[in-house]
C-alpha cells in the first residue's frame, strides 16, 4: 500500500534544466514536449529506433552521455482490452524492462527528479469508488489488462524503493483513461475513444445501418485529455507539496452506452448502436479519487466534447493527408 502522507519538499523549476522526456512521440510524451516548450528548459529527445529502453546497455548509455536533470517517463506499451489480451508477454516485459533499466541508470547517473506514470488501469477491478491512492495493492486485478498492470506496479514499488535505497527523487503519477492529440486509431490497438471514433466514421461513411460496441455498454469511464495531463505533471513537478503517488483524472464519468451515443453525434452518425455482450466490459466502474491534486489549485480545461470534437477533426485531416501523399 502506497503512503498517503504529504510532506513539503524544495521548490522545483524548470529553468535551465536538461528534461528528457521518454517516449515523446506517443500521445503522453507528445503532450509532455508541447507543454514543456512553454518553460525554460532544454528538451532532450530520441527515437525508438535510436534507443531501445527494453535494453540495458543502450539505456545506461544514453544517461550517462546525455546526463538529464530530469526524466519525464511517458514511454510504455499500451493499448486497449484486445490488445491486452492477444499480447500479455510484450505488455508485461516491455513495460516491466522500461521501468528497471531507466531506473536503475538514473540512480546511477544521479539524475535529480524523474516522473513516472502508472494508470488507473492498475487498480483493483473492485475498489470502493471514487478509488483513492491507497487503493493500489488491496484487491484483485481487472483480468483483462492484468500484464499490463502488474508490469506498472512494479515500476512504482521500485521507484519507491530507489527513493529509499538511493534517494532517486521520484514522482509518480496515476492518470485516468486518456485521449487526445497524437491518440492510436489501430483497430487493434486502441482505446474506446479513437476505436469509437473511427468506427463511426466508417460506418457512416459506408453508409451502414448499424455499429457494434464491445460489452453491455454498462461500464462507467472517466476520461481525461492528454494535455490536461501533461499541465498537470508539470504543475506537480513544481508543487512544493511531496506526493508519493496522485491521481490525476477529471472527475467526471460516462457510461459507455452514453459515451457511444456521444461520438455517434460528433460523427454524425445516425444508425443503430449495437452492444455485443459476448465481449468483455471490463471494471464496471473506474473514477479516481483526485481530492489530493485538487487541493493543490490544479483542474482540468478540457471538456469531453470539445476534447472529442478537436481529436475527430485532427484525424479526420490526417486521413486526407495520408490519402493525398
Amino acid at each position: 500500500m502506497i503512503s498517503s502522507a504529504i510532506s513539503v519538499s524544495e521548490p522545483f523549476s524548470f529553468k535551465d534544466k536538461r528534461v528528457w522526456v521518454a517516449g515523446h512521440t506517443g500521445m503522453v510524451g507528445s503532450a509532455l514536449v508541447r507543454r514543456l516548450r512553454q518553460e525554460d528548459c532544454e528538451i532532450l529527445t530520441v527515437s525508438r529506433k535510436q534507443l531501445d529502453l527494453t535494453r540495458q546497455s543502450e539505456t545506461e548509455t544514453w544517461i550517462e552521455y546525455l546526463r538529464p536533470d530530469v526524466i519525464l517517463v511517458a514511454a510504455a506499451k499500451v493499448g486497449g482490452i484486445a490488445a491486452n489480451a492477444a499480447s500479455p508477454v510484450d505488455f508485461l516485459y516491455i513495460n516491466t524492462m522500461i521501468a528497471m533499466n531507466i531506473m536503475a541508470a538514473a540512480a546511477h547517473a544521479g539524475v535529480g527528479k524523474l516522473l513516472w506514470m502508472g494508470s488507473s488501469c492498475i487498480y483493483p477491478k473492485f475498489a470502493a469508488q471514487p478509488i483513492d491512492e491507497h487503493a493500489l495493492l488491496t484487491g484483485p486485478l481487472e483480468p483483462t489488462n492484468e500484464a499490463y498492470a502488474i508490469a506498472k506496479i512494479a515500476a512504482l514499488k521500485l521507484a519507491e524503493a530507489y527513493a529509499r535505497q538511493y534517494g532517486l527523487s521520484s514522482l509518480l503519477v496515476m492518470p485516468t483513461n486518456l485521449y487526445g492529440q497524437n491518440d492510436n486509431f489501430d483497430p487493434q490497438a486502441s482505446h474506446v475513444i479513437p476505436a469509437m471514433l473511427r468506427k463511426m466514421h466508417e460506418a457512416k461513411s459506408s453508409g451502414a445501418e448499424t455499429v457494434s460496441v464491445w460489452g453491455t455498454g454498462n461500464p462507467l469511464r472517466e476520461f481525461l485529455h492528454v494535455d490536461d495531463l501533461a499541465d498537470a505533471c508539470c504543475f506537480l513537478m513544481k508543487s512544493e507539496a511531496n506526493l508519493p503517488l496522485t491521481n490525476v483524472g477529471s472527475g467526471d464519468e460516462i457510461s459507455i452506452r452514453d459515451l457511444a451515443y456521444l461520438v455517434a453525434d460528433i460523427v454524425g452518425y445516425r444508425g443503430e448502436i449495437l452492444f455485443d455482450t459476448s465481449k468483455p466490459d471490463g471494471a464496471p466502474r473506474k473514477l479516481l479519487n483526485c481530492s489530493r491534486l485538487a487541493s493543490l489549485g490544479w483542474k482540468p480545461k478540457v471538456n469531453l466534447r470539445s476534447g472529442i470534437d478537436e481529436l475527430y477533426t485532427r484525424w479526420r485531416a490526417s486521413v486526407r493527408q495520408f490519402e493525398q501523399s
